[in-house]
């Protein structure tokens, strides 16, 4: 049975995607060093990072509910 791993995207897509979940977390609200951090960890949903800040959550607490 051959052991099956996954195949990691281009650079450039990675590097896309990034630039794509900073864009979004700074136009729902988050500073610019809060975005680059929350983009970067492939563990935050950026649908609820985006979602706390819609309802009213403020950047700090929004960042200790996702960490």
């Amino acid at each position: 049975m051959a052991i099956q791993t996954p195949i990691a995207p281009p650079r450039d897509e990675q590097e896309a995607v990034v630039s794509w979940r900073i864009e979004r977390l700074l136009a729902a609200g988050y500073d610019g060093e809060s975005a680059v951090v929350l983009a970067l960890d492939r563990d935050v949903d950026l649908h609820e990072a985006v979602s706390l800040l819609e309802r009213g959550c403020q950047v700090e607490t929004a960042l200790q509910i996702l960490f």
